[in-house]
């Protein structure tokens, strides 16, 4: 049995949810990190859930926060290994998210930033049905060489719209990352969209926050109302 996770919840603003948003953080910190993005991008989701839970491990190197695999840059395969390992316990928990909500994945969406944008892409991709669209920030895929394993696909058949989102100064992932993720599933016919956030490093500031809500609202066929200010700046 996978282990068990789970995190803090920002319910909808509305009724009963009919859309579930999942954030997945970065090495280190936990799911406190990003759950108040969901605050932020209620005005374009008002029926979403949000959610953001706990890495299942005790980080090695900062002992207050999480990681979904250790990071200790000696092993140049730590990071497939790592992403292998954690992806049953993030199924499982999305699994029953999903049944819990009487939901299917196309009201799924799953952000990741850093070491949780690792993980959404690499779960996001092999799921059994395609989720809604998957948003990464700062991060990276991992084991581009494994795509031809990446077979999620939504009902109309295509696979999941994925943004990914990146400062141009991130002295943690480089740039860099952002352009070979992007290549290298282009080459897999996973078209990917992408987001430059000049002078940011490894964060996400205003611009990044609103193209990030705007891409889940209308991967969840929603009409945004162009009067809805822009999410409050947030950086790290």
């Amino acid at each position: 049995m996978p282990a068990t996770i789970d995190g803090p919840r920002l319910a909808p603003k509305t009724g009963a949810p009919r859309q579930l948003v999942v954030f997945l953080h970065g090495y280190g910190a936990d799911g406190n990190d990003l759950i108040e993005l969901g605050r932020q991008w209620r005005p374009f989701l008002p029926d979403a859930l949000f959610v953001a839970p706990h890495a299942p491990e005790l980080c090695a190197m900062a002992p207050s926060g999480r990681q979904w695999f250790a990071l200790t840059m000696r092993d140049p395969a730590e990071r497939w290994t790592g992403v292998n390992k954690a992806r049953p316990v993030l199924d499982a928990f999305l699994d029953a998210e999903l049944a819990k909500l009487g939901l299917d994945e196309s009201a799924l969406a799953l952000v990741g930033f850093s070491q949780g944008t690792m993980m959404a892409l690499h779960a996001g991709l092999r799921r059994r049905q395609a989720p809604a669209c998957i948003l990464g920030y700062s991060g990276m895929l991992v084991g581009p060489e494994h795509l031809s394993e990446a077979a999620a696909r939504g009902k109309d058949g295509a696979p999941p719209p994925i943004l990914l989102v990146h400062g141009d100064s991130d002295d943690v992932i480089p740039l860099d990352a952002l352009f070979d993720s992007a290549d290298a599933l282009a080459k897999a016919d996973i078209p990917t969209q992408w987001h430059i956030s000049f002078g940011v490093g490894h964060g996400i500031d205003e611009g990044g926050l609103m193209h990030g809500g705007l891409f889940i609202a209308r991967n969840f066929g929603l009409r945004v109302n162009a009067a809805v200010p822009p999410p409050a700046p947030r950086r790290r």
